[in-house]
């Protein structure tokens, strides 16, 4: 009998430890998980230089399975600007690529004065930026799936990559606004082209043409090229429209997926309106793709 009480006790012991496990278990689950806040952080170095830098807008509620990133490249001539460029269009792009984390790039700029800063330098900085960005995506929370995008230098620099370079970063889709695509006939658009493209490439497309077809977006153009969307003024008087429309050629001889629309009398630079249509026509269009 004292046998069998003790037996008892173990038995009710062991009843009541396990129950006491699956409550608490079952507790937790029912516990919602924290919900991460949206973070920005800014000036995040890539490199070694101070051109090296970058702004990450994480949203709230990230995961690494379903924030996919919006990496936007500024303009400015491969000689000017900044990452704060993407303040335009923030609002814009979160409205479109709702869900998104946005990235704003810092890269080396050509200097007119001391003649540094010559292509392939902004190339290898995107290059290095892409790869920092996805040893960071564990820690940021975010996915490794990128739409890369600019206007501009920048959007020849994300069209640049996205076709050259396929091989570094999960790049879906590439979005460009008013992008230079064909260096060399970009060169005979007028004299101050003409001087800022022998600069940048050290020569001219007749002294160096490897430079120019090895910096041109078109060159890349592959039937394995990304899905691209391209918004271009048809009085744009910097890069000219047949530059968007030489890049629509090359990839309907692919057989490329692309979107292009020309917005009639505005130049480089479109009004807010057309911006918003663009971006919104731009995620709809890489949405359907992907």
């Amino acid at each position: 009998m004292a046998m069998n009480i003790r037996v008892f006790k173990f038995r009710f012991f062991l009843f009541a430890s396990l129950s006491v496990l699956f409550f608490a278990c079952n507790n937790d689950a029912e516990k919602p998980v924290k919900e991460l806040e949206a973070i920005d952080i800014l000036n995040e170095s890539y490199g070694t230089s101070v051109a090296n830098s970058m702004d990450v807008f994480l949203p709230a509620g990230r995961t690494t399975s379903e924030t996919p990133l919006f990496i936007y490249i500024h303009g400015g001539g491969w000689n000017s600007g900044d990452k704060s460029e993407i303040l335009i269009f923030r609002n814009l792009i979160e409205s479109a690529f709702e869900g998104y984390a946005i990235i704003s790039l810092n890269y080396s700029l050509y200097n007119l004065n001391t003649g540094t800063g010559q292509f392939p330098a902004q190339e290898n900085d995107i290059k290095d930026a892409i790869n920092y960005i996805l040893s960071k995506t564990d820690e940021w929370n975010v996915s490794k799936k990128i739409i890369l995008a600019g206007a501009s230098a920048g959007g020849h620099l994300a069209l640049l990559h996205s076709y050259k370079h396929q091989n570094i970063g999960n790049i879906q889709a590439v979005l460009a606004l008013f992008p230079p695509t064909d260096l060399t006939s970009l060169f005979e658009f007028n004299t101050l082209t003409q001087q800022g493209l022998q600069l940048l490439l050290s020569g001219t497309p007749e002294s160096n043409p490897d430079a120019y077809a090895t910096s041109s977006p078109t060159t890349y153009v592959t039937s394995t090229s990304i899905p691209t969307a391209f918004f271009h003024g048809t009085a744009d008087d910097v890069v000219p429209i047949s530059q968007s429309e030489l890049l629509a050629e090359k990839l309907e001889e692919n057989s490329v997926s692309y979107y292009f629309e020309s917005y009639p009398g505005e130049g480089h630079g479109l009004d807010f309106r057309s911006y918003a249509e663009a971006i919104q026509k731009a995620a709809d269009f890489i949405d359907e793709k992907l």
